[in-house]
């Protein structure tokens, strides 16, 4: 048996200033793509992992992923595209795809529908089995140009192995006669808002719970997604989709009751935030009062997992300013300020212009760099293999990054975006997290795979950038309308 297996993933965010060209995906073709994930946390390592037991020819022409940026570059879409349809051009029994599922690009607002038509094209009958990230926007061309679509289950994303083997499973049992996958799909007019989004949390967790009791009997799969709300295209916003062994009214079924229960309880998915003094006024007291570990603080609206630029500084600034002291940083990505942290070297003085080199026109906002001075601390190649329940076993790089302290704070500063979720981010450079007494993440979610379980107490810290969960600063042009919060009264 033959199979091609890919990875092509990214969540754009067309608010972001951040460019998505090729070398943001760090593209690794064949054997080298095959070798960067076998045995790893993804779908990709689930799918190898389940050509290996089936005793299959595996290709993996390619695995790309970039951070969540900008729109991505229509000659990148295209390199990594053909390299896909060329592996299944040469012939093959099934495709098997680690998609996101958020993918705009300069010429197509459904990326992964674009994809999948082509396969489609190449090969009219051909399986496909396509495991989506939890915040994928479902399209009607996704679903119709797929065999079988698994989601992840969970935010953060620790089940990603187990959506590529179930989507994969379903696949290979078709091809063996054992199933006949169909599938159907519907959504809601409501986006809700990321930091309403985990799985561990109400209303998201009863949510995925109901998923999970759906899978019985003739259905197979039954995907919640929450939806990625910063791209602005039509079909934002939560979906589900639900595969079915012969049985399209079971899968329809199992469909409404999901979106049902979702609808009835939107005001849950609706994030209500404090003003930036008052939480970190609060943190000083929940960090002067019992427990153990950092209090976590969350530069949420400045997250690169969601396309931040990660480069604004209004929140570290106010920590500064407030007084907080013991605080690691994770972190700033100025490959400027690295460059001139590693020409000043480990145990010198330095002052730089830190962060502010963006620009964020979509939400009217001018870069503005900090001015801070500090020692050197570290100066290290940025790479690290995650530990955690996130990505476990993948191999990360951050670009060269070095440590400074400015007495009160130690601020890890990168070249490139990486999301801190693993621990790895500070012990790799030295700082040892649970001996904080304050953490500051540039994170949303994500943060709890690895940082959750040495929190005190967590507080969210609302600054500046394009990941704000202020919708009424975003200027949505091509999103559907009514669509609930953004008007209160949108009916189902």
């Amino acid at each position: 048996m033959r199979l091609v297996a890919a990875m092509f993933k990214h969540e754009t965010n067309t608010f972001s200033p951040v460019p998505t060209p090729l070398e943001r995906f760090n593209p690794r073709f064949g054997n080298a793509a095959h070798d960067a994930y076998r045995g790893t946390n993804t779908p990709l390592g689930g799918y190898i992992a389940l050509a290996e037991q089936a005793g299959a020819r595996l290709s993996v022409p390619v695995a790309a992923e970039a951070w969540p940026s900008g729109k991505v570059d229509g000659a990148a879409f295209e390199k990594i595209a053909d390299a896909v349809l060329e592996a299944v051009a040469r012939g093959c029994e099934a495709v098997l795809l680690d998609l996101h599922g958020a993918m705009v690009t300069d010429r197509h607002d459904d990326g992964e529908g674009e994809l999948l038509k082509r396969i489609r094209a190449l090969d009219p009958g051909i399986p496909i089995a396509v495991a989506l990230d939890f915040h994928t926007n479902l399209t009607e061309t996704m679903v119709a140009n797929a065999t079988a679509i698994v989601g992840y289950k969970t935010y953060p994303h620790v089940d990603m192995r187990d959506a590529g083997e179930r989507a994969g499973a379903i696949v290979l049992d078709a091809l063996q006669g054992k199933c006949r996958p169909v599938m159907r799909w519907g959504n809601r007019p409501m986006i809700p808002h990321i930091m309403r989004q985990a799985t561990e949390d109400e209303p998201m967790r009863s949510l995925i719970a109901a998923a999970r009791q759906a899978e019985t009997g003739k259905v197979l799969a039954a995907t919640v997604f929450a939806g990625f709300p910063h791209a602005d295209i039509r079909d934002a916003g939560l979906s589900a989709v639900v595969v079915a062994d012969g049985d399209a009214e079971a899968a329809q079924a199992a469909v409404d009751r999901l979106l049902d229960q979702a609808w009835r309880d939107r005001e849950g998915f609706v994030y209500k935030g404090e003003r930036l003094d008052q939480a970190l006024a609060r943190a000083q007291k929940l960090a002067d009062g019992p427990g153990t570990g950092p209090v976590i603080l969350l530069d949420h609206c400045d997250n690169c997992g969601s396309g931040g630029t990660q480069d604004s500084m209004t929140v570290i600034e106010a920590v500064l300013r407030h007084g907080l002291d013991d605080v690691a940083v994770f972190g700033v990505a100025d490959p400027g300020a690295v460059a001139e942290l590693i020409r000043t070297g480990v145990g010198r003085h330095a002052r730089v212009a830190l962060g502010g080199k963006h620009d964020m026109p979509s939400i009217g906002v001018k870069g503005r760099p900090l001015e801070v001075e500090g020692v050197v601390r570290a100066i290290t190649d940025g790479e690290f293999t995650i530990r955690g329940p996130m990505y476990t076993g993948v191999r990360v790089s951050m670009g060269r990054t070095c440590v400074l302290d400015t007495g009160r704070a130690e601020i890890v500063v990168t070249e490139n975006n990486h999301e801190p979720w693993d621990l790895g981010c500070l012990r790799s450079v030295g700082i040892e997290p649970t001996a904080r007494r304050f953490v500051l993440l540039k994170s949303r979610v994500h943060w709890r795979a690895g940082f959750k379980p040495i929190a005190r107490a967590i507080v969210d810290c609302a600054g500046v950038g394009v990941t704000t969960s202020d919708y009424a600063i975003l200027d949505f042009k091509k999103l559907r309308r009514p669509i609930y919060p953004l008007e209160p009264q949108t009916a189902a």
